[in-house]
């Protein structure tokens, strides 16, 4: 009996304890020490976990590096053919490489290649000393352009990456550093390419961000890890005219970053939408100028900047303020008020209203005109 009774609670028991097991792997939450998701149009955050915490860096700057050489090539120092010369320090470069040679030399658009698709590490030094003639110099001008581009809280030490101490960024300075990248697009074939090749196909370069080869809406950035950092991504992707950053740093393995990442990006995709704020110009009317040749002067929207809202959002709400009059002189382009936007209760943005031409004052002179016009009417 007894024998008969352990052998049904044993089956009780693996009919029950497989689902939970089950259900509480499907639940499995993706972790990582920080993450972030960025609209890369305005840089507005739609969602974040210590996304300013200050984290190791390591690979990640080759973002950095690849934006240094992209601007070369974007002010014509530099065409994809130009040959650089491979410098003495990618000797015994550890890590990923394209096994450059000092002397050796490679087209640009071969040491991009290597640089973002195969993560090499001898590319990035050959960049390196390319953009500004010595490794030590280019340190210097990423942390110059890092600085340039608002990110605070992120120091550089290498353009390849290493995991030393002094080297360290957080997930929501690498969103605006891969907002810098986006206005490159020639860079983005080889953000988009999985798998390639150079020196024909003697060197085979594979991707780490598999987001390349499976996701159509990618606009490319990075994967990498190490034993001291986990698992980092940064991943961007364009849909429906909108583009959306997700980085993700700290995973404990592969599969989660990349969870995570098309988590975040679905969310932004599904939760926002960019909208241009204006008005109608019969709202922007004549306002009065006292003491001027002109007895008004039209007021115009100043700067415009695209604003980012919830889908369900019922739209943006302006609130424009207009004085009943102004005193002369106006210049062009004088601030003469203000219009505000709003969404919901929340102020978004608030940008001003100026005068759309020059309004002098009135001078002796012009009283005398004015005076013997009226005169001659008569």
């Amino acid at each position: 009996m007894k024998r008969i009774l352990a052998c049904f609670l044993a089956v009780v028991y693996s009919l029950f304890a497989c689902p939970l097991y089950a259900a509480a792997e499907e639940t499995h939450e993706p972790y990582a020490v920080s993450y972030v998701l960025m609209e890369a149009e305005t840089g507005t955050v739609l969602l974040e976990t210590c996304a300013e915490k200050q984290v190791s860096c390591g690979m990640m700057a080759k973002l950095m590096t690849a934006l240094l050489a992209a601007e070369k090539l974007s002010d014509g120092t530099w065409q994809l053919d130009t040959a650089l010369k491979a410098p003495s320090e990618v000797a015994g470069t550890k890590g990923a490489v394209i096994w450059l040679e000092p002397g050796e030399e490679m087209d640009i658009e071969s040491l991009l290649k290597g640089l973002i698709i195969g993560n090499a590490n001898d590319a990035a030094i050959a960049l390196a000393v390319g953009v500004s003639g010595s490794v030590e110099r280019f340190v210097m001008d990423m942390n110059a352009r890092a600085f340039d581009l608002g990110m605070r809280d992120t120091r550089f030490t290498s353009p390849q990456g290493d995991e030393s101490d002094g080297q360290y960024t957080t997930a929501k300075d690498l969103a605006q550093l891969c907002r810098a990248l986006t206005a490159y697009s020639v860079l983005t074939p080889y953000f988009q390419t999985w798998r390639d090749f150079i020196r024909g196909e003697a060197t085979e370069l594979v991707n780490e961000n598999t987001l390349a080869r499976t996701d159509e809406t990618s606009i490319g950035f990075k994967a990498c890890h190490s034993t001291e950092q986990g698992y980092n991504l940064a991943a961007g992707a364009q849909r429906s005219g909108m583009q959306c950053i997700a980085v993700v740093l700290g995973c404990e393995n592969t599969d989660d970053r990349f969870t995570l990442a098309k988590t975040l990006l679905r969310k932004g995709f599904a939760g926002w939408k960019v909208e241009q704020p204006g008005f109608s110009g019969e709202f922007l009317y004549p306002v009065q100028v006292r003491h001027g040749v002109d007895r008004a002067v039209l007021a115009e929207p100043g700067i415009l900047q695209p604003l980012v809202i919830p889908k369900q959002s019922r739209g943006l709400e302006t609130v424009l303020v207009l004085p009943r009059y102004v005193t002369a002189p106006v210049e062009k382009g004088q601030c003469i008020g203000t219009a505000a936007f709003y969404e919901g209760d929340t102020l978004l943005y608030e940008t001003q209203v100026v005068a759309a031409q020059s309004v002098r004052a009135q001078n002796f002179f012009d009283a005398l005109q004015k005076i013997t016009v009226k005169m001659l009417k008569l």
